[in-house]
């Protein structure tokens, strides 16, 4: 309407008999937008959380006491173009699966893997990660340019004195995971490596959700302390879609009543630890 009065110079009774328009709903003023907080504090949450689809920020923005249900969550995300793209899943044949009995409790099974990423310098860097099965919560991540398997099994010794030791380790065949310094701890503390069948690393899958950090690191320092950061916040608040939108914290509390202080966990200190980095949270 306005394009045709502006450009033709026709009135605006005319212009709206031209339209078949009523003049009272040209004339008309917009509601206003309902959803305008909340789309300012769904792209703040989007931007914080650049991995985080609707749902995981749905139960965020529930936490912090909003009032709304997941279609108009949806929508909002949706209009503002938050969607993250799909990816195509690859057509597999059939054939039957071999289900593997899962943990009941903690520190029954765990497993670990390796992260690379580069710094800004180009040089690289790795992470350690190590997570438990039952409740996805993660122990530690070690971070540094080169981690021997005497470095692993010095961490999973500091872990013991701690108080965490697992039945369990699902490993891959890295040479870290092979070493006579890894075995050597397993068989004298009684813990079983299981080793993933060579070739299939998604038989360690659930180590991939804990690398995506989303930053690129200036030194090794900063990666350190952001790498904790993470895992703190990926512990206490990042909300899982198999614990029933809670963390891992929230579902050992909700589990078994242990209250966990995630600033009492990492004082044990060995040579190359991540005593330096504390303070942080944890995809």
């Amino acid at each position: 309407m306005r394009h045709v009065v502006e450009t033709h110079g026709y009135s605006e009774r005319r212009a709206c008999k031209l339209m078949d328009l009523n003049r009272r709903t040209y004339r008309r003023e917009p509601a206003p937008d309902r959803n305008a907080d909340l789309r300012i504090r769904l792209k703040e949450l989007a931007e914080e959380r650049r991995r985080f689809g609707s749902p995981r920020l749905l139960t965020l923005l529930r936490r912090e006491g909003w009032v709304v249900n997941h279609k108009r969550v949806e929508r909002v995300y949706r209009q503002e173009g938050l969607s993250l793209r799909q990816r195509r899943r690859r057509k597999r044949p059939s054939h039957l699966r071999h289900v593997r009995p899962g943990p009941t409790g903690a520190n029954q099974h765990w497993a670990m893997d390796f992260v690379s990423d580069s710094l800004a310098d180009g040089q690289r860097m790795r992470v350690l990660t190590v997570v438990d099965l039952w409740d996805r919560r993660s122990p530690c991540l070690e971070t540094d340019r080169s981690i021997t398997g005497e470095r692993v099994a010095r961490r999973r010794y500091a872990l013991r004195l701690q108080g965490q030791c697992p039945q369990v380790i699902r490993v891959d065949n890295g040479p870290e995971f092979t070493s006579k310094a890894v075995d050597r701890w397993a068989h004298e503390h009684g813990v079983r490596l299981e080793f993933i069948h060579p070739g299939k690393p998604t038989d360690n899958s659930s180590q991939v959700s804990t690398g995506d950090f989303g930053t690129m690191f200036t030194n090794l320092s900063e990666a350190k302390k952001v790498i904790e950061e993470w895992r703190q916040d990926y512990n206490t608040l990042r909300p899982h879609d198999s614990l029933g939108g809670m963390s891992p914290d929230e579902y050992r509390r909700a589990s078994t009543g242990v209250n966990l202080n995630p600033e009492s966990e990492l004082k044990c200190g060995i040579p190359g630890g991540v005593r330096s980095l504390h303070r942080h949270k944890l995809v």
